[in-house]
């Protein structure tokens, strides 16, 4: 398989996710919609100084030693 799809026209011209779409009764201009909120949420939250939590897999990696330590 060496088909890609690279831009989100592409992504939303193809017939099985128009048929999905169209299943779930769902329109390209919601989907549209939708991704530009998350991008704006993002850029916004990219701008706010907040504390960073660390992924679970590193959070349980590190309490690993604790709970063996005890």
């Amino acid at each position: 398989m060496s088909e890609s799809i690279n831009t989100l026209d592409e992504l939303l011209n193809d017939p099985m996710i128009q048929l999905v779409m169209e299943r779930d009764r769902v329109r390209p201009a919601e989907i549209r919609m939708l991704l530009e909120k998350a991008r704006h949420k993002a850029a916004d939250d990219s701008r706010i100084d907040q504390p960073m939590v660390p992924p679970a897999h590193v959070v349980a990696r590190s309490c690993l030693t604790q709970w063996l330590h005890r």
